[in-house]
């Protein structure tokens, strides 16, 4: 039965998307706040097609820790919904995904008019350098930049992998760096349809310190995210 909901949420959500995505064409070409505006009501239709037809309810905690205006926000990475969710968190949040995603047609340009940044990890340091000047150019204009130390997502319980390229965003981005902690992946996993039905919690941890020496970021992360994330893994797994 649960295999046949999350058949039916995707299809629907599919569907959804192309017609948002038709839809909101005017609104692209009126500057980035309109169409995150309209960006975000896609969101909350999502999130509602995923409680109508998969049983899954997302909860935010803590949002009033997320402290106004720029911010190099830190999050757990299990599931898609994440991508979604953080964008109803965060006023101007500007995602580090990767450069394949802004060269699809129509979808790609979305990308490029929200403000969200392409890295090509195998184009080398000139790539890296210019992700990191937009990201420098976003902070400077007051924005949330998303990124996912991990790099990719993970399953629920998976030994942590923290990739080092966060060294390097906090350290040249100087700004306030906000953990996040969440347990999506139990609701909506990676690859699979084994969705199940229940509350996907995601979470606002307090602000890490700005001027942690290098060697301290990985461990001070890892230290600040995965045991709220395992919590909240116990919590999911008991409903």
């Amino acid at each position: 039965m649960q295999t046949f909901r999350a058949v039916l949420f995707l299809t629907l959500f599919y569907i959804n998307t192309a017609i948002w995505t038709v839809a909101v064409l005017p609104f692209a070409l009126m500057g980035r706040d309109v169409f995150m505006k309209v960006i975000r009501a896609w969101v909350r239709c999502t999130l509602l097609l995923l409680r109508l037809t998969a049983g899954v309810k997302v909860e935010f905690r803590n949002t009033g820790l997320a402290p106004r205006g720029a911010l190099l926000v830190a999050s757990k990475h299990q599931s898609a919904l994440e991508t979604l969710a953080l964008m109803l968190v965060f006023e101007r949040p500007v995602f580090i995904l990767k450069k394949s995603l802004t060269r699809i047609p129509i979808f790609g340009w979305y990308i490029t008019r929200m403000g969200h940044i392409g890295v090509d990890r195998a184009a080398g340091a000139s790539a890296l350098r210019a992700m990191m000047h937009e990201a420098k150019e976003a902070i400077a204009g007051g924005s949330q930049i998303i990124i996912f130390p991990e790099g990719t997502r993970r399953a629920p319980g998976a030994e942590p992998d923290y990739k080092p390229g966060v060294i390097q965003m906090y350290r040249q981005l100087g700004a306030t760096c906000l953990p996040v902690a969440l347990n999506t992946g139990l609701f909506w996993p990676r690859r699979s349809l084994a969705f199940r039905p229940g509350v996907a919690v995601i979470e606002v941890l307090p602000p890490l310190p700005a001027d942690l020496p290098r060697a301290e970021i990985i461990p001070a992360l890892i230290a600040a995210i995965e045991p709220p994330s395992d919590r909240l893994l116990v919590e999911g797994r008991r409903v």
